[in-house]
């Protein structure tokens, strides 16, 4: 709300409940000096009548006094007088109101309390605060109430009202300083510290992994084909109580790079969703940066092959039956991607294939459309599409 600048004197606020120290004498509307009896209160509380119709009752009162035959004439002529100047005041006053209002966030109209509903306010809370235990946001509201007529009775300047939506004033907001380029830069140029050479490895004993490639570990995961051998296990377990029962170890699923053990069994994987005849032992000497193959124990479940470093082509992206639906190869095609940072990959994609929406979640785009692409690999009675796209990430 606008500061408030006082112009009066400095106890107008005592004027609610005092009378007039000093007898003043004043001309009445047929000439006659009106002198106000000791008795007489005259308010001057802004947005109030209260005192406008004292003071005419106050001359009615004096003037009838001295002559009462005339009770009736200024009795009628003090009703004429006040019924043409109130409906000009009350617009007056509106107006003035209406110049005060503010809306806040919430839409509602608010005006700032006059110095007559402060102190009736005031007055009001007095007698009635020692029946009733007031809430925390009544007495705070009392103290600012009381602490704005102190500091209008001692004439200090450049009072602010407070914010309507807190009881406190807020201070101003400084508008939004864009980071320093240097700073921004120092924070891009930080790296993740490996677990092995971290201070926490010091602290907690570093042990190295026996697994040969290691890219990450999943113990979370649950994949159809291991509920099923959860339920066989059971279901024999529970058709001989009789017999010793082996109990279940729970095993992760992690993600090495291409071993030579895991050849043969990434060969059948591929050759079950491919075509046959596919070789990749040739990774081997570069299989840490173009290879990730999921392994459950012993087992490969996965397996997503780049050809080389340098061209970083993805050839081949398979799961094993069973496997499905679990983020196996959401996983694998995340480290593979990981694993060759600043560089493009490239791959083409059967048309009918849904592999299409994962590769669209990691921002491939299609280049190119080429017909019979797949003509010289897959068998003529296959369901899939000889067609595929030409699929890229930009890096």
């Amino acid at each position: 709300m606008p500061a408030f600048r006082r112009a009066s004197s400095k106890n107008e606020d005592d004027a609610y409940t005092e009378g007039v120290s000093q007898t003043k004498r004043q001309k009445g509307n047929s000439g006659r000096v009106i002198v106000p009896s000791p008795s007489m209160r005259v308010t001057r509380a802004s947005m109030s009548l209260d005192g406008l119709l004292d003071l005419f009752q106050t001359g009615i009162e004096s003037r009838t006094s001295d002559d009462p035959a005339n009770d009736l004439e200024e009795a009628s002529y003090f009703e004429r007088f006040v019924g043409s100047v109130l409906p000009e005041c009350l617009e007056v006053r509106c107006r003035v109101q209406d110049s005060d209002c503010r809306t806040d966030s919430f839409g509602t109209l608010l005006r700032p309390l006059s110095r007559y509903e402060v102190s009736a306010a005031i007055k009001y809370a007095s007698a009635f605060g020692a029946a009733v235990l007031p809430s925390p946001a009544q007495a705070a509201i009392l103290r600012k109430l009381q602490l704005h007529r102190e500091r209008r009775r001692t004439d200090i300047q450049g009072l602010d009202f407070v914010n309507h939506n807190s009881l406190t004033s807020v201070p101003p907001q400084l508008p939004p300083q864009p980071p320093q380029s240097g700073i921004v830069d120092s924070l891009r140029s930080i790296r993740t510290t490996h677990y092995e050479t971290s201070f926490l490895s010091r602290l907690c004993g570093h042990r190295p992994s026996t697994d040969s490639g290691l890219v990450a570990v999943d113990w979370e995961t649950r994949s159809p084909w291991m509920e099923l051998m959860t339920d066989v296990r059971e279901h024999y377990s529970y058709a001989h109580p009789a017999s010793s029962q082996s109990h279940e170890v729970l095993v992760p699923i992690r993600y090495v790079s291409l071993q030579p053990s895991h050849l043969q069994q990434v060969h059948e994987l591929l050759a079950r969703v491919f075509w046959d005849g596919i070789n990749v032992s040739d990774l081997l000497q570069s299989s840490e940066r173009c290879s990730v193959i999921a392994m459950y124990g012993k087992i490969v479940i996965g397996a997503a092959l780049l050809s080389s470093p340098q061209e970083t082509y993805i050839t081949y992206l398979a799961v094993r039956a069973g496997w499905h639906n679990c983020q196996i190869a959401t996983t694998m095609l995340y480290h593979l991607i990981m694993l060759n940072p600043h560089r493009d990959i490239t791959l083409h994609v059967a048309a009918n294939n849904p592999a299409m929406l994962l590769y669209n979640r990691f921002g491939f785009k299609a280049e190119e459309f080429i017909t019979g692409f797949y003509e010289d690999y897959l068998d003529s009675q296959s369901r899939a599409s000889m067609n595929a796209f030409r699929l890229r990430l930009r890096r």
